[in-house]
């Protein structure tokens, strides 16, 4: 048996997957990790439980196949972006807890560096407006906070990596230092269009380069497991942040073809071509991968809190059990009856990027219930993509007519419908919703000659179910006013003077 192994190593949890020449999945299994909030607003992981569960996921895996290292032929792997985990270059020891894309604790050095008219040029080289969520502020973060960060940093023995890096790290047995071009798009310090590292970002930022890795091609033999932890060397040859991933794993070759990913957060990309997009609605310009020195690039919104608004029904408010009740609740009402729920509990991304706004429920009555504020949270997520796509729309010149649907959240019907309702376009959800996983593997597949060219995958993605939008024009108008409305009230909550 000849199989590719996906590690999909995510914000809540890490899992493997076995796939086969006809991307089906042979196995797969997964385990969660702790969420650590040292106070309000900060978000961190312990990289080395992540390396932990992930290993353990990739032996799960595995052995429900059946199989051992001399049946995977490469490894792909997608990654959280934008976490940064930083280690001790000789004794691979994690400095500190890494800092998850999710984190705010730079926000007020953000708004410093806007205040002083340095966004405009961070985004034109960058692709990416000045945000926690990035990369750059949290490495500098901790040189500034951890001191054996900043020792390490002097004698040359630090280093820096989001998630890709550290996985490679740790399956290299600390020979490989690298990240795909992806990742490193996402980290505010490589300039987008000649896709290096920028001294100039480097010293804004004040990270020294020798704690970088060295970035590769998303696609292609990128390094080699050591054989004392995989029985044989063997080939990692797909790498790219989770999003990226999922657009290369729906099949998103051709300029104007777009896809959101449903999980923690909401994440639309939308392929635009081997030229980098300007936003002229703050959206973010990405690299969507390269494969063989040739880069493609894609328009990116990113919303904070997706299905983790869900979660926040399930286990703040306990008005479920479990995530997937949230239908059948939400169900019970034939709409929200004016209740909307703004889930902006980590700030609000694209295209408002704002950290400083905060979650809210408006337009309560006396009549209002629980199903109707879960109506509404549904509500909250779809409109938050439909906020993405329109500006994405606008940026790109192209009308949007199809939306490829996928994560964890997209099984849910009722939000598939309201997202089809609101964005006025058909919404196709695949029949393997694990799309992050597969576009992991079908770049280190086609690397390695297991698929040999992209149009073989064509016929592998299985479409399943369709959403046709049965919303008309002035209810559909009337839902984004009263949307909107929310939204201007709960921006720049928690600003300070």
């Amino acid at each position: 048996m000849s199989l590719i192994l996906s590690i999909d190593q995510g914000t809540t949890s890490s899992r493997a997957i076995l796939f086969d020449s006809k991307a089906r999945i042979v196995a797969s299994d997964q385990y969660e990790f702790e969420q650590i909030f040292p106070r309000a607003g900060w978000v961190e992981h312990d990289a080395e439980a992540i390396w932990q569960c992930q290993w353990r996921a990739i032996q799960g895996a595995l052995d429900k196949a059946a199989v051992d290292w001399t049946d995977v032929r490469a490894i792909g792997i997608t990654n959280q972006r934008e976490t940064v985990v930083a280690w001790h270059a000789r004794t691979g020891k994690p400095i500190g807890n890494a800092i998850v894309w999710q984190d705010r604790r730079t926000a007020e050095y953000c708004q410093s560096l806007r205040r002083s008219g340095r966004e405009e040029w961070i985004q034109k080289r960058t692709g990416l407006l000045l945000d926690p969520y990035f990369s750059a502020s949290k490495m500098r973060w901790i040189l500034r906070n951890r001191e054996e960060a900043r020792e390490l940093a002097a004698q040359g023995q630090l280093r820096f990596g989001t998630i890709d890096s550290w996985l490679v790290w740790k399956l290299s047995a600390g020979r490989s230092h690298i990240t795909d071009v992806s990742n490193a798009s996402r980290t505010q310090l490589m300039d987008m269009e000649k896709c290096d590292w920028d001294e100039t970002l480097l010293e804004l930022f004040e990270v020294p380069s020798s704690t970088l890795p060295t970035i590769v091609d998303s696609s292609g033999e990128l390094a080699r497991t050591d054989a004392g932890l995989t029985n044989r060397e063997i080939p990692i040859s797909g790498i790219a942040g989770d999003q990226q991933a999922a657009l290369f794993g729906q099949l998103c070759f051709q300029p104007g073809m777009v896809k959101s990913t449903y999980g923690t957060g909401c994440f639309i990309l939308m392929n635009v071509g081997e030229s980098p997009a300007r936003s002229e609605n703050r959206l973010l310009s990405t690299v969507a991968w390269r494969v063989n020195g040739k880069t493609e690039y894609a328009l990116e919104g990113s919303v904070f809190v997706g299905g983790a608004a869900v979660q926040w029904l399930r286990d703040q408010l306990k008005v479920i059990s479990s995530a997937s009740e949230v239908e059948d609740l939400a169900r019970q009402v034939e709409d929200s009856e004016g209740v909307v729920v703004v889930p902006a509990f980590t700030g609000l991304g694209a295209p408002y990027w704002d950290p400083f706004a905060r979650g809210s429920i408006m337009g309560l009555t006396r009549g209002s219930s629980v199903a109707h504020i879960a109506r509404a949270t549904l509500d909250g997520i779809a409109n938050q993509v439909t906020d993405v796509i329109l500006a994405m729309a606008e940026d790109s010149g192209r009308e949007l007519r199809e939306l490829r649907a996928d994560g964890g959240a997209s099984a849910n019907g009722l939000l598939m419908q309201i997202q089809a309702d609101v964005t006025n376009v058909e919404v196709n959800c695949p029949k393997i919703l694990e799309t992050t996983a597969m576009g992991a593997a079908f770049l280190a597949g086609l690397a390695v000659g297991f698929w040999p060219d992209r149009s073989a995958l064509e016929s592998l993605v299985e479409p399943d179910r369709v959403y046709h939008p049965r919303m008309d024009a002035p209810a559909r108008s009337e839902r984004m006013r009263l949307w909107r409305q929310a939204v201007e009230r709960c921006c720049e909550w928690e600003a300070k003077e």
